[in-house]
């Protein structure tokens, strides 16, 4: 019991622990029950599973208030919402991988569900590094903000850049250091063939491909991702908390989405201005003598910039929805 209620990173290690247990205990009703064989997640299942791992990370808020008070509810509140946000942002990169590599809805949840085991750990180091350095040198909480603000801004004017991930040059090395299968077999990552002289040989398949490029892109958004939570708190547990909970549900959020990613054609600059918005927090509250920026203003304007940026996205592309319901209407 010593050793249960010890503090690790400034909480007690049974917080830790309960947690870890819960993250596991879902990952383990994913794979191990509702989604044992390979098949096509259907858009009911997605929006279904998408709201209940969104109420239970608004619901993890609830704990965070028992345990942690008011001030640290609404900061992992205004992390999640955020982090979620950004997750969307992560599913135009997938829908283009899995498309580039072309790997059926049938086999993408599989590489989702091991993409967001390696984010628990990138994440955790990640953090876990981020949370060292805050501690350490304070400042650099400041340069966490000016990028983001950067970040921002050349979100705003240049836009996201088109991809060619036939050009890519770690694909490249991949293919050229690695034998690499020209179709897919099955669920597998890895397969073995028999050469000429009968000797085995281990060959990767695109599934795998994909699920590396997958990873690489978490990487990418987790350099935006982690500086903006560190602008919301400082703390260890409602940072890690708020992305994990807010990357559990990306899988199913992915097949929600992934069919209807073009309503939200605004979206990208909604997230640029939110990314604004975060970093320039720090600036304002030492500009205002405030030891923090208020949460609760924080939280409202994080929503009041999502909320338009969403809105306006559905209402710009209201006549394609229109357009995409009457061909569905033709073809039946």
């Amino acid at each position: 019991m010593d050793v249960l209620t010890s503090f690790f990173l400034g909480h007690p290690l049974w917080m830790w622990l309960g947690f870890m247990g819960l993250v596991m205990a879902l990952l383990a009703l994913d794979l191990g029950v509702l989604h044992r064989g390979s098949r096509e997640i259907g858009v009911r299942e997605s929006l279904a599973l998408s709201a209940f791992y969104i109420v239970l990370g608004l619901g993890f808020g609830g704990f965070v208030w028992w345990q942690l008070g008011t001030q640290a509810s609404v900061e992992y509140i205004t992390g999640f919402v955020v982090e979620k946000s950004l997750a969307m942002d992560n599913i135009f990169v997938i829908a283009m991988i899995f498309g580039f590599f072309a790997i059926p809805r049938r086999y993408q949840h599989r590489v989702l569900f091991w993409g967001i085991l390696g984010v628990i750990v990138l994440r955790a180091i990640m953090i876990g590094f981020g949370a060292a350095l805050v501690a350490q040198y304070e400042w650099v909480l400041y340069l966490f903000a000016a990028f983001l603000i950067v970040t921002g801004l050349k979100m705003l004017w240049w836009g996201d850049q088109e991809t060619d991930l036939a050009q890519n040059p770690l694909l490249r090395l991949i293919k050229r250091r690695f034998r690499v299968t020209r179709r897919l077999h099955g669920e597998r990552f890895f397969v073995r063939r028999r050469s000429g002289n009968g000797r085995s040989i281990l060959f990767l398949t695109p599934l795998f491909l994909a699920l590396v490029f997958i990873e690489i892109a978490d990487i990418i958004f987790a350099v935006d991702s982690v500086p903006a939570i560190f602008a919301i708190t400082t703390d260890p547990y409602i940072v890690y908390t708020s992305n994990i909970f807010a990357i559990l549900g990306l899988r199913a959020l992915y097949f929600a989405l992934a069919a209807v990613l073009h309503r939200f054609a605004y979206l990208k600059q909604a997230l640029a201005v939110l990314l604004v918005f975060i970093g320039s927090k720090v600036f304002v509250a030492d500009l205002f003598g405030w030891a923090k920026f208020p949460a609760e203003w924080s939280l409202a304007v994080t929503f009041a910039i999502l909320g338009a940026g969403i809105g306006w996205s559905l209402w710009k592309t209201r006549d394609e929805g229109h357009a995409g319901e009457g061909q569905k209407a033709l073809s039946h």
